[in-house]
């Protein structure tokens, strides 16, 4: 896989770029400006260990399209990321093809600390029907990007997907690809007595089926085993806010653990389900 890491100035001028075989890195000695966006390039789809800033935590990432592009944040955009990332005058990117045993492990399938709104090219990627106040800190992404700290909200650390307040509020992670899934683990925001919770919620899988789980008033990792299956998406959905005075339950991260669907490229989709339903 030839892999291309670029910074782009927002005339769509290069400022900077290299390109390596299955790895490469990329040293940027120039403070960001507004407009500049981060570019990965791949020659092919595959699975990537991304670390497009020294502050931000490498993701293992799947890119199925030729490029993705991540936009320098500033601004409002900047809170929901390390006070550190993507500041100063030298800044070192990397980004190298995973390799078959790393492939093979069972992990976190939707964690990616590069997902964004405009992110089509990278997964997983979050998207929700609500955000509270369109706020950075309050977006979809902030449900999978790693940061677990829950007892407070606003800033960073304390990432988490707000729903404003609406009781249809959903949250989808979408794969990019088929992967086999066993279990979903909730850290629900609990900065409490500001925070309330959800006493239930439910997720639909892109196979059609649909669990309830139960929710607790706490902070802590709520993990749920499933019966293994292969998905492209879920969605977190019929979300059942406990009766209590606060307004504002959030979910701060959602865990998705299971490993790559093997030959699920080769294979139908429907038939890997059914085999697994019956292992």
């Amino acid at each position: 896989m030839e892999l291309t890491l670029k910074i782009v100035d927002a005339d769509g001028f290069v400022r900077a770029s290299t390109t390596g075989r299955d790895e490469t890195f990329l040293v940027y000695r120039q403070d960001y400006r507004e407009g500049d966006c981060v570019v990965v390039e791949a020659s092919e789809p595959g699975h990537l260990f991304l670390a497009l800033d020294s502050a931000i935590h490498p993701g293992f990432v799947y890119i199925k399209e030729s490029a993705y592009s991540l936009a320098v944040p500033f601004g409002d955009k900047r809170k929901s990321y390390s006070p550190n990332a993507f500041k100063g005058d030298i800044h070192r990117l990397s980004a190298r093809k995973a390799r078959p045993d790393e492939l093979a492990q069972r992990r976190n399938l939707a964690l990616n600390p590069w997902d964004d709104h405009a992110n089509r090219a990278l997964f997983p990627h979050a998207r929700a029907n609500v955000e509270t106040r369109g706020e950075a800190v309050f977006a979809a992404r902030n449900a999978i990007d790693g940061e677990k700290a829950n007892d407070n909200h606003g800033f960073w650390p304390y990432t988490s997907w707000g729903i404003n307040r609406d009781p249809e509020a959903a949250l989808t992670v979408e794969f990019g690809r088929p992967v086999r899934i066993d279990e979903i683990v909730f850290y629900l925001r609990a900065d409490f007595p500001h925070d309330s919770w959800w006493e239930e919620a439910s997720v639909t899988f892109s196979s059609g089926e649909t669990f309830t789980f139960p929710l607790v008033k706490s902070g802590a990792a709520q993990g749920f085993a499933i019966e293994a299956c292969v998905v492209e998406w879920i969605e977190l959905h019929g979300l059942i806010k406990a009766e209590d005075v606060s307004p504002f339950p959030a979910l701060t991260q959602i865990e998705i653990w299971g490993t790559e669907a093997p030959g699920a490229g080769d294979r139908n989709l429907a038939a890997i389900t059914a085999a697994d339903k019956h292992a």
